[in-house]
């Protein structure tokens, strides 16, 4: 059964290193590419790996910045600093292909 994007909330969580250059980055990028989004329709998690490094081991996160997109399934993983949005909008399907922007 196919689940419809409306019909399922986008859970994701970002693990970063502090406020590293690319950590920094990686909440910035997210942040813009989430913009356009109703904020009722996702719930983001930011998880410091330097405060809370049990929750990186436990979730298998060996590199920072690391996101998950742990709902709607499939679970997607998508590791750096998220500056292509191009590939991670797709990676975690924020939107129809169509409308992917390309590179800047």
């Amino acid at each position: 059964m196919a689940s419809n994007d409306s019909d399922e909330r986008l859970v994701l969580r970002l693990y970063v290193a502090g406020d590293g250059p690319n950590s920094v980055a990686a909440r910035a990028n997210l942040k813009r590419m989430l913009e356009a989004r109703n904020p009722s329709t996702y719930s983001v998690e930011i998880v410091d790996c330097l405060v809370d490094p049990m929750r990186a081991i436990e979730e298998g996160v060996l590199v920072t910045p690391t996101l998950l997109r742990l709902s709607p399934p499939p679970r997607r993983t998508v590791v750096g600093s998220l500056s292509e949005s191009g590939p991670v909008v797709s990676a975690l399907e924020l939107m129809p292909a169509a409308e992917i922007p390309g590179p800047a």
